[in-house]
């Protein structure tokens, strides 16, 4: 299996540009980031700029993490509009097998700046991820997964052909304190293949 810094960057879609996040990118992340209709679905939202910097510029975290670029978003200059997540690991396997599992999923994570939304740049970009995850990387499927109240990251997903896996009542804390439901979707190589 191949990772992440195998890959020949940048990613061209007919839109967009996708590549690895750097230090320098995080100001640009943390301004859509920290928005509260974009912050109240993430996992970790930290509250300042300082927060954030600690946190995402953790080379584990920079690794794992690619930013959308569109090429005329700022008065006809390229910016960042989003940022994806293409975390890397093991298949559940029996003891036996363990390491033919290895390294041959990934979770998959999006944030896109709400004024880019309803453009089709989400599904465009994640689109141009799985095509990664399945082609250079050669992964056998990817998944992802998020609060039922998010209902445009599952018609995302639903949109790219993932199939919902786990619908499940009252699993996932909110910072809020609310117990809600959460979805998970998954995709399998040959699922895409077929379907692009």
């Amino acid at each position: 299996m191949s990772s992440l810094s195998d890959v020949a960057w940048p990613l061209r879609t007919e839109r967009l540009e996708i590549r690895p996040c750097t230090i320098d990118d995080l100001d640009a992340v943390w301004a859509f980031r920290r928005l509260p209709e974009v912050n109240r679905w993430l996992g970790r939202a930290p509250a300042t700029r300082e927060a954030f910097g600690e946190t995402y510029s953790d080379p584990a975290r920079l690794a794992m993490t690619l930013v959308i670029v569109h090429p005329d978003a700022d008065d006809g200059r390229p910016a960042i509009i989003g940022d994806l997540m293409v975390k890397q690991g093991d298949g559940w396997a029996q003891a036996e097998v363990a390491e033919q599992a290895a390294g041959t999923e990934a979770e998959l994570g999006w944030v896109l700046a709400p004024a880019f939304a309803g453009r089709g740049l989400a599904a465009e970009a994640v689109g141009a991820v799985i095509d990664l995850c399945f082609g250079s990387l050669g992964l056998r499927r990817v998944h992802a997964g998020c609060f039922a109240a998010n209902e445009p990251s599952w018609r995302l997903m639903e949109r790219l052909g993932m199939r919902r896996e786990e619908y499940s009542r009252g699993t996932a804390l909110h910072r809020s304190g609310e117990w809600m439901d959460g979805m998970n979707y998954g995709l399998l190589a040959e699922e895409w293949s077929g379907r692009r």
